[in-house]
């Protein structure tokens, strides 16, 4: 294929050989990627704390400094997607599927098992949206937008191929030309294609179990396959026909549905009771976030098992993912200041998804509360469906998400997709059909090799074990992109006060 770099050839290798691995002997690889994630959040816990603590500081920070006027681009650059259709493609992207697979499932974990309160009470129906909001707010957007940030800057205000190591070459120079940028590049493409091979699996189950819960279908691999083909036949269109068609309808189409859900959720669910759960909980996290950010328990076991079973596993599931939604998100903000940029991608998600997790975790909570079915009982993937199934028209809805978990899981694959084929060829931004194809291909015969060989767990800590080294990599982003907004701060005279000018007027006038 032409074009196409050293970093698609080693990457393919490096998959090949995991999936090898996982479809000779699951078990074992299950069991050793499962003891070194394991090792690695109750030794590095700490770490990621600090780690994803100081990248929202340093978002923040960006939001208010005088470089927030700098465009990613030239300077009479207008940005090429309209506000909405950016909105819906970064949050399709960077989080969609996971607000439906979780939005009722983790605040209903969280209430029978909370981080400090006692199970079942106010006070831990309390902490489980308060925390569901940390999981899901500033801090795991804070890490996409320095990842998408650094990747646009870089490329189109430097001139810089649109590549994660091209980001790093204000701290290590030259280097990033050769084997060591190809390294870097090659950590990011992995991650980016084990991500979507286990969400592409993960998908294809939640699917099933929904068809299962209504409509009898067996959930079974045969059903999965029938699933992950058709969703691949309609992601490799989405991904062919390019940004500015399929994966920019998709998203649009996207958030028609989620607001529809969301909507009807809310009136038919008990509305008082959300909105006054939603203001209490963002009070609460707003109150307790610094609390919440370096909390590690470190004298209490329990509580300990907890945070690294959610908080230091979603930070590194966070940075794993990264990669990918960085990449896609810089590609469709070309044109925006550092500001707009930063307050859509920090802000505005985190919001919507506060809102998403209040009405149907606090559905979920008062059906449990409610006693006519024990959903702590029900599998993870059809959790959603049995508290539809409480609430009138369970069958519309039922289908909506269906449909909404469908779209979500290709408009995810095929921007991935298409991150992957900039990555393999050089950054180019628009990179060849037969290479998304190629990708989109692989992508699901890995995760259907997944489901069959049952490694899908495997693969997902195998995720979480590449966020520790990449982690490393976000350091050095943040570092370089810092050095070179100072840079160009001084170069362009950006302050946030005048040089005195009024008394520069009188001594002229002297």
């Amino acid at each position: 294929m032409k074009n196409v770099s050293n970093v698609f050839w080693i990457t393919v290798a490096l998959v090949l050989a995991a999936v090898v691995f996982g479809v000779a002997a699951p078990a074992s690889f299950e069991e050793a990627t499962a003891n070194l994630q394991a090792f690695l959040t109750s030794s590095f816990g700490w770490y990621y704390l600090l780690l994803v603590t100081i990248i929202v500081m340093f978002c923040v920070f960006l939001i208010f400094s005088p470089v927030g006027t700098i465009k990613l681009g030239k300077a009479d650059e207008k940005p090429e997607f309209s506000n909405a259709s950016w909105f819906a493609m970064l949050f399709s992207a960077g989080m969609g599927i996971g607000l439906v697979f979780w939005g009722a499932a983790e605040p209903l974990s969280h209430f029978m098992t909370p981080p400090l309160a006692e199970g079942g009470t106010p006070e831990a129906q309390k902490e489980a949206l308060r925390y569901t909001f940390f999981h899901w707010g500033l801090h795991g957007w804070g890490i996409y937008a320095l990842v998408a940030l650094a990747l646009a800057y870089f490329q189109f205000r430097k001139n810089e191929p649109g590549l994660i190591s091209s980001t790093l070459k204000p701290i290590l120079g030259k280097s990033m030309n050769g084997p060591l940028g190809t390294l870097v590049d090659v950590l990011a493409v992995f991650a980016t294609v084990i991500g979507v091979a286990t969400t592409l699996g993960f998908g294809a189950a939640q699917i099933n179990g929904g068809l299962s819960y209504l409509f009898d279908i067996p959930n079974n691999f045969t059903v999965q396959s029938i699933i992950v083909a058709v969703v691949t036949v309609l992601f490799i269109l989405s991904a062919w026909s390019g940004l500015g068609k399929g994966i920019k309808y998709l998203s649009n189409t996207n958030m028609i549905l989620a607001i529809i859900l969301f909507v009807l959720m809310f009136i038919l669910g008990p509305a008082v009771l959300i909105m006054n759960m939603f203001t209490d909980s963002l009070g609460g996290y707003i109150q307790n976030i610094v609390q919440m950010s370096f909390r590690i328990a470190p004298l209490n076991g329990e509580h300990r098992t907890w945070i690294n079973n959610w908080t230091i596993f979603y930070w590194a599931w966070w940075i794993s993912w990264s990669p990918f939604v960085g990449i896609f998100i810089a590609r469709v903000s070309r044109g925006r200041t550092i500001r707009e940029f930063m307050i859509g991608v920090l802000l505005m998600p985190s919001l919507v998804s506060f809102l998403w997790f209040s009405v149907f975790g606090t559905s979920a909570i008062e059906v449990q509360k409610a006693g006519n079915i024990d959903l702590s009982s029900i599998a993870t993937e059809e959790v959603l469906f049995a508290i539809l199934g409480e609430f009138p028209w369970s069958t519309i809805l039922s289908i909506v998400v269906i449909t909404l978990v469908s779209t979500f899981f290709i408009t995810s694959a095929d921007s991935a997709t298409f991150v992957l084929g900039m990555q393999s060829t050089y950054g180019s931004l628009t990179p060849p059909n037969s290479v998304k194809v190629v990708w989109g291909i692989a992508q699901s015969a890995i995760a259907l090799i997944l489901l069959y060989s049952g490694g899908l767990q495997a693969l997902q800590n195998s995720l979480i074990v590449a966020a520790l080294p990449f982690s490393i990599i976000l350091l050095l982003m943040m570092l370089s992109l810092y050095r070179s907004l100072a840079q160009e701060k001084k170069d362009l005279g950006l302050y946030f006060k005048p040089k005195r000018p009024k008394e520069k007027k009188i001594e002229e006038r002297a």
